[in-house]
This record gives structure tokens, sequence and C-alpha cells, in this order.
């Protein structure tokens, strides 16, 4: 049975949507680099509507779902 999981909050209490490089190496136990090649390759897309790619919650959970490296 799965639990389900309260979304994330940033720093104003609103529910994180999107997260930063470092954010999702953490979260993926890899090394920034690493989410850099991803991206390259075209495995993880961020959202570039910043000055800073963002990566919605939803693309990583649609690449962990994927399973290909």
């Amino acid at each position: 049975m799965q639990t389900k999981q309260a979304p994330a909050t940033g720093q104003s209490g609103f529910p994180r949507l999107a997260l930063t490089t470092e954010e999702v190496a953490t979260a993926l136990g890899i090394r920034p680099t690493t989410v850099w090649r991803l991206t390259q390759r075209g495995l993880l897309r961020p959202n570039r509507a910043t000055r800073r790619p963002l990566y919605p919650l939803s693309e990583v959970q649609r690449f962990l779902e994927a399973g290909t490296i």
C-alpha cells in the first residue's frame, strides 16, 4: 500500500513546484554535474522560465518512473 506524502513547502509556506539542480541532485543521491549531464542528454527537462533551470517535481517523477539512464 502506498502512503501519500505531503508536498514539500518552501520558506513562504507555499508548496514547492520545482527544484533547483542542486536539490534534484540531493533528492536523487547524485552530483549536480550528473544532473547537468542528464539534462544535456535530454533525459531530464528543466523549465527555463527563470535565470536558472528549475526542474518541476512532475519531471523528476517522470524521470524516475522511466528508469532509463
